[in-house]
């Protein structure tokens, strides 16, 4: 039995040590110590000790042993100053070497090297007179900012935080390690101890913009246009301080990007469905079935592979399909009507007439431009929803829901991501003619970079290939992002292989320089999946860009995925997963809010399989999902840069 204990008391002991090397420490109390004393020897706050040692707040004896959280530690910065006192003179003997030397005197080989230049040049030869400085060695302790508890308002972010109290959002993370990549309403932070009338305001009548690395006025004043005298006028302070990375300036009212990107709160709408009466929705696609022979399995089959619409529209109704089960199973009741729009305007007037959409809470289609164009204007005095599958550049009516997100918030997202990377050394656009434009507007956000075209014959005909002495000069040693604008498959292949044998590793011997490569674009098209792309030079170049979906995990034990596979006995493509994640979300916002108009604000962001939908409202029109993926390749798989 002894034995038993002991193998106890071990096991237990060697817990608490592992605990204890990563978070916390211990403290034996000593007679006439006090809370306050302890707190301030471990750079932490009484509260700190009480929350995890109750019992002290009644009584401190002597030899009490307290838990003390060392995550919570805010220690100060420590610089050590040095002042020259005078020299002592050492003659050299054989065996010493300069290492030696600053080890037996306190100083470093570069200190040495100072004070007695001919060693630049000349090695540390035996009998050569030296002069060792002598130093003073002070420690110069920053004092740690005071800091007090703030709760957090509601739709308050982390940025609007850091304005309020004149600190970064850097600073703010620092100030609260756990707090989280969202804040909630209510949560308590620390936050710098000024006074009330110090706390800034955030005005709705200004925008506000984050400095981002390597920023100056200068450059401001070409980004945002914004000169510098205007600035300080509106930042106080700003003048005495200058620019900060991290720091959150009042501009003017602009639509120009801020910069500012804070998280929105993802919710899981199946936790908290509330309307149990049964939903109406229409479903509109162009199956065009009035055009299958059905004659025989192997017609139908051929129509189905060589005519796109239908093709397009099978595959968005089987994951519908599932959606709706997936939603039976969770209670939700639904009456469904599925409408063959035949990709003509006519038809889709003619179901308008012959069918009645007052009591449809919500239309998912029709893909066509044109016939949704032709639903939304229809269903707009019923002021009935109409969700876009994959339209774009939709005329927005106040009943319109675009739920792809546009080409714009593709390029905001990858230009703002590499702004935001204050390791990027260097920036070189390729490109083709066709997207000539595109290069002309990156060049406005980095406007530094160095610009590589596609070759041309002589007759100026593209060539959609570059040669690697174009862009081997334009690198620099460090991080290279190259942006390749391109809808060529032959230029996409051609300057991910170019580029792939340009990237250098560091060798000292040689004195080669590391040249990191990443290759990125702002807008990502089938010419960079063709049979030419090679997927192993993207991942080596970490292939950079945003999406408004991201490829699932086939591995993962995802219901969608199994349910898809038993029914249908193949994997689901990209289509028939938007046709789940959109019927899933729509009929879900519609069991969880008052209607969709109302869920969005009350569901800012949801996600799914492959998409995610964050509505925002235009200021005269309707609804379009901001939500988009920043992904990479890497290791031969495309995954989810986390921000």
């Amino acid at each position: 039995m002894n034995r038993f204990f002991l193998v106890l008391i071990l096991i237990l002991v060697s817990s608490l040590t592992t605990v204890t090397a990563q978070n916390f420490s211990t403290h034996q109390v000593k007679s006439g110590e006090t809370i306050d004393a302890i707190a301030k020897r471990y750079y932490i706050t009484p509260s700190d000790i009480y929350d995890l040692n109750p019992d002290a707040r009644k009584e401190l004896k002597p030899n009490t042993v307290l838990i003390i959280p060392l995550t919570k530690a805010v220690k100060p910065e420590i610089t050590i100053v040095k002042e020259l006192q005078g020299y002592k003179t050492h003659k050299t003997s054989r065996k010493e070497t300069l290492y030696s030397l600053a080890k037996t005197y306190n100083v470093t080989e570069d200190e040495i090297k100072k004070h007695n230049t001919f060693l630049y040049a000349n090695p540390l030869r035996k009998g050569d007179k030296l002069q060792i400085p002598i130093f003073k060695v002070t420690e110069v302790v920053k004092e740690v900012k005071q800091t007090k508890t703030y709760t957090v308002l509601p739709k308050e972010g982390k940025w609007r935080v850091a304005y309020k109290f004149g600190i970064t959002v850097k600073e703010l993370e620092d100030l609260n390690p756990e707090m989280g990549a969202v804040l909630q309403e209510g949560q308590v932070l620390n936050v710098p101890n000024i006074e009330d009338e110090e706390e800034k305001v955030v005005d709705e009548n200004y925008s506000y913009y984050k400095v981002l690395p390597k920023e100056g006025f200068y450059r401001l004043k070409l980004k945002i246009g914004v000169e510098q005298e205007v600035l300080e006028s509106l930042n106080p302070g700003l003048k005495e301080t200058g620019l900060k990375v991290g720091m959150i300036l009042k501009i003017p009212f602009s639509q120009v990007a801020s910069g500012i990107e804070e998280a929105s709160k993802k919710i899981d709408l199946t936790n908290n469905i509330k309307n149990f009466e049964t939903k109406h929705i229409a479903v509109m696609l162009p199956f065009r079935l009035h055009r299958v022979r059905y004659d025989s399995v192997s017609g139908i089959k051929n129509h189905i592979n060589k005519d796109p619409y239908l093709n397009a529209s099978l595959d968005f109704h089987s994951g519908v399909l599932v959606a709706i089960d997936s939603l039976k199973q969770l209670g939700v009741s639904l009456k469904v009507d599925v409408y063959d729009t035949k990709y003509e305007v006519g038809e889709v007037i003619k179901i308008m007439k012959e069918n009645n959409f007052e009591n449809v809470d919500a239309v998912i289609g029709p893909l066509t431009p044109n016939t949704f164009e032709k639903v939304a204007s229809e269903l707009r005095g019923l002021h009935t929803p109409v969700i876009s599958p994959i339209g774009e550049n939709l005329n927005l009516y106040d009943n319109v829901f675009q739920s792809k997100p546009s080409e714009k918030l593709f390029r905001d997202k990858i230009v703002n991501y590499i702004k935001a990377d204050s390791l990027v050394n260097n920036i070189v656009i390729v490109s083709d003619s066709k997207n000539t434009d595109v290069a002309n507007s990156l060049l406005k956000d980095f406007y530094q970079a160095k610009q590589v075209r596609s070759r041309k014959d002589k007759e100026g005909k593209e060539q959609n290939y570059i040669l690697i002495d174009d862009i081997k000069g334009t690198l620099k040693p460090g991080k290279n992002v190259v942006f390749l604008e391109t809808n060529s498959e032959g230029l996409a292949s051609n300057v991910s292989s170019i580029l792939k044998s340009l990237i250098q590793k560091e060798n000292k011997e040689t004195g080669k320089a590391k040249i990191e490569i990443v290759l990125v674009t702002t807008n990502f098209n089938s010419a960079f999946e063709g049979d030419q792309i090679s997927n192993e030079h993207l991942s080596s170049l970490k292939f950079t860009y945003a999406a408004a979906s991201k490829p699932y995990n086939s591995d993962a034990a995802n219901s969608f995925i199994k349910k898809y596979v038993g029914i249908y006995k193949t994997t689901p493509n990209s289509r028939a997963t938007k046709g789940f994640d959109l019927t899933m979300d729509v009929v879900l916002r519609l069991v969880t809010s008052d209607d969709i108009y109302m869920s969005v604000n009350e569901a800012a962001l949801t996600q799914y399989v492959e998409n995610k939908f964050a509505y925002k409202k235009k200021a005269f029109g309707g609804y379009y999902n901001e939500a988009v993926y920043l992904v990479k390749y890497e290791d031969l798989s495309i995954v989810e840069i986390e921000q």
